[in-house]
């Protein structure tokens, strides 16, 4: 029976955790494309849906050709009026040139 609980614990902290790392789905984040790949950064153009008073902070990561991260930031985007899905196009700094650009995940501010 102690097996069973501290299983069923342990599975609840792993739950809590990726809940917070990966964020709400209400603030659900879909790559758009992603350009302007130079030596030293990428563009990333994202559609996250905010509520119209709320705000969110997505984090952006890009990723050279072997898969390492070479760039990564954490950026705020503001709701617009009517709820409508926000489109961003971020410019990401990086140490090298990238090969993929992506969103990690959208959560509430």
């Amino acid at each position: 029976m102690a097996a069973v609980s501290a299983v069923l614990v342990i599975g609840i902290m792993i739950a809590y955790s990726e809940y917070q790392k990966y964020g709400d789905p209400a603030y659900d984040a879909e790559v758009i494309s992603y350009t302007d790949i130079t030596d030293t950064g990428i563009v990333v153009h994202f559609r996250v849906n905010v509520p119209a008073d709320g705000s969110a902070t997505c984090g952006v990561r890009a990723r050279n050709r072997a898969g390492a991260t070479v760039g990564s930031e954490e950026v705020r985007v503001n709701g617009v009026a009517g709820g409508e899905p926000v489109t961003v196009d971020h410019r990401l700094n990086t140490s090298e040139r990238p090969f993929i650009g992506e969103v990690l995940h959208c959560r509430a501010n």
